[in-house]
């Protein structure tokens, strides 16, 4: 969601910064346009980052035979890695 919402932002800079040609006195549009467009940047970066790291795990699989009943059994865990 970050990656799509970085993109938007980045594309709404773009129109304000380099399509708009209209002059407010009280607002620069292209100054806004560039602020958005590094906003979007920044928001991408963060999401493919925060995605990479979500996909980092440890799987692990251990099997035991019961001594009790003598039945087989497995355990799996799947852990997140802590950076």
């Amino acid at each position: 969601m970050s990656i799509g919402f970085g993109v938007f932002l980045f594309v709404v800079g773009a129109i304000l910064a380099f399509a708009v040609n209209v002059t407010l006195d009280w607002i620069a549009l292209s100054t806004v346009g560039w602020i958005l467009m590094a906003a979007g940047v920044i928001t991408v970066i963060i999401g493919v980052v925060l995605m990479a790291r979500r996909r980092q795990s440890v799987s692990t699989t251990r099997s035991a035979v019961d001594p009790a009943s003598g039945e087989q059994v497995t355990r799996r865990e799947n852990l997140s890695d802590p950076l």
